[in-house]
């Protein structure tokens, strides 16, 4: 495996800095899970099923974001380098052959995926945002257009552009600003952002359980839980939305090669966080539906509007007063999930260029603040454009392409791992071994086809994987690496120096 790029005149490249603690992991995780998420996306989960049943959702989310944490742990135990999966593939399939290609198409995916799962919490605070100034949800311009592709269909893209759109573009730059420094420093920025989201949940949850009206939370409506092909589409969207708002459990994988003790720390850290993030997700989900009648919640999440429902929720229990401060706090929640995503990714394309696998730009640290600046800049201006589209829209493209070219792969791997390399060391394995890894495929192939027109964003993986393979088969020719040689890696130029 090819040695990172050396910077200009020869001199050794300043290394990244091992400063992550348990704690700050941890931190990082929950922040990263929790964002805005639960507190825009309720609507849409009790649309997706018609009534409270859709706390199924919630539930199986756990329990497969579990069984997939399971499989992180192992992995980020074994290989805990800065790239999370991008190592883990390359590993598991064969540095100099199958799994040249694979971790290729991984950083090729997170081109997409990585900005729009940053975009979403951009997006969800500027729909908070609009709790103060209504305006922002007023759209100024609305497009939709299709490409009809061979064989695979018509790929259908509709975005917008709203007073919201703006807000959640400031809101990704001023994060890429905050990033722009020492690993050290980001700790302690974590822990502070962990708090104030830790301290809003509590109120939340406190606020619903002492003014929790059972009936109301478990209004089902007729036939709530018939098994008809409808449910389990709709059970497949509550899901989808479910893995969506675990997501995150895994950002400390990202940032392997800047965290303490990893073998111990990085497991830890992972299922801790799937846990905690869990009850608190579940109890302050029912609190919620205890004070809004669920036929509301359904109305805001059909028309994409009025998605703050935090705020409502404490404007009826207290008065306006509660809902003016829960507001921005809820908002810097959201802020707070895109610092902690935007950190983590930014690590994935520095290491697949350092191993020769992308631009070489991409492998240059900071020669101050020792970060991969590039990779902070690109992933940061590519979110920005994510932002002109709707919450729903970008949720549902974020969830389907990354289970379909990333989780699904990687949870089969961890099995091809063990059989291919039994020896390896492994100072964490997976529980239950390899039921948990099959559950979690399971359950991702569940969310991928169960769900009403779920081909919309299959086909928006399948063009991206059919692109990456192209690209990849055109320079692996170029450079004659596998399959049609076994030279050492050349590191791609950037597209100034071609």
């Amino acid at each position: 495996m090819q040695e990172p790029a050396q910077p200009a005149g020869g001199t050794e490249a300043p290394q990244l800095v091992r400063g992550v603690g348990l704690g700050s992991a941890t931190a990082l995780n929950m922040i990263d899970m929790i964002g805005v998420g639960p507190f825009i996306t309720i609507p849409l989960i009790v649309s997706s099923m018609g009534g409270p049943q859709a706390l199924l959702g919630w539930v199986l989310g756990a329990i497969f974001a579990m069984c997939d944490g399971l499989v992180w742990a192992e992995l980020g135990a074994a290989m805990p380098g800065s790239g999370g999966s991008y190592r883990y593939l390359n590993e598991i399939y064969g540095p100099k052959g199958l799994g040249r290609l694979i971790s290729f198409l991984f950083i090729w995916q997170l081109s997409f995926s990585a900005p729009m799962s940053i975009a979403t919490g951009c997006i969800g605070l500027a729909k908070y945002a609009a709790y103060f100034w209504p305006g922002l949800d007023t759209a100024y311009a609305t497009r939709d257009a299709h490409l009809a592709i061979p064989v695979l269909g018509t790929l259908q893209v509709s975005w917008i552009v709203s007073g919201a759109t703006f807000v959640a573009i400031l809101s990704c730059l001023l994060a890429a600003f905050l990033l722009y420094r020492r690993i050290t420093s980001i700790g302690a920025i974590s822990k502070a952002m962990w708090v104030v989201v830790m301290g809003t949940m509590a109120w939340i949850m406190f606020a619903g359980l002492t003014h929790f009206n059972a009936r109301q939370a478990f209004d089902f409506p007729p036939g709530a839980f018939h098994l008809s092909r409808q449910f389990f589409k709709g059970m497949g969207s509550s899901m989808l939305y479910g893995a969506y708002l675990y997501w995150g459990y895994y950002n400390v994988c990202f940032i392997g090669g800047e965290v303490k003790n990893p073998a111990k720390t990085i497991p830890r850290a992972l299922l801790l966080s799937i846990f905690l993030v869990a009850c608190l997700y579940i109890v302050m989900n029912i609190s919620i539906l205890g004070v809004i009648p669920w036929r509301e919640l359904q109305e805001a999440g059909t028309h994409n509007t009025g998605l703050y429902t935090v705020s409502i929720f404490m404007q009826r229990i207290y008065g306006l007063w509660a809902a003016r401060l829960v507001t921005p706090l809820l908002m810097f929640a959201a802020f707070a999930s895109v610092f902690s995503l935007m950190l983590g990714y930014s690590r994935v394309p520095y290491a697949a260029a350092s191993d020769g696998n992308y631009f070489r730009a991409f492998a240059t640290i900071h020669p101050k603040y020792r970060i991969p600046h590039v990779s902070l800049i690109a992933l940061a201006l590519v979110a920005t454009a994510f932002c002109f589209f709707s919450l729903a829209d970008v949720i549902a493209a974020l969830v389907v392409i990354r289970i379909i070219l990333q989780f699904l792969i990687q949870a089969i791997g961890v099995i091809v791992l063990r059989v291919r390399r039994p020896d390896m060391p492994r100072p964490f394995r997976m529980w239950l071994y390899p039921w948990p890894a099959l559950l979690a495929a399971l359950g991702f192939a569940y969310v991928v086809i169960s769900r009403t027109d779920s081909m919309k964003q299959i086909r928006y993986a399948l063009v991206i994987l059919v692109t990456g393979l192209i690209i990849y088969v055109i320079r692996a020719w170029r450079v004659h690496e596998w399959p049609f040689g076994s030279s050492a890696p050349a590191v791609l130029e950037s597209a100034s120096s071609q």
